[in-house]
């Protein structure tokens, strides 16, 4: 059987922490940031974990 590929779509927007976490970017920090306060504007630049329900989704796509 040939190699599986890695979804590049998926490559870029997630990755995979040393414990096997997947990390993502927050949403809602492109555009309309005047009416965003800076405290909620800060918390977007953190990454967060991936929901356990996306987790199977994103690994598989990722090439495990």
């Amino acid at each position: 059987m040939p190699k599986m590929k890695t979804h590049k779509g998926s490559a870029k927007r997630f990755r995979r922490t040393g414990t096997g976490k997947i990390m993502h970017a927050k949403a809602y920090k492109s555009h309309i940031l005047t009416k965003k306060n800076q405290k909620r504007i800060r918390a977007f630049r953190k990454e967060a974990a991936l929901t356990p329900g996306d987790v199977k989704v994103v690994s598989q796509r990722m090439g495990k």
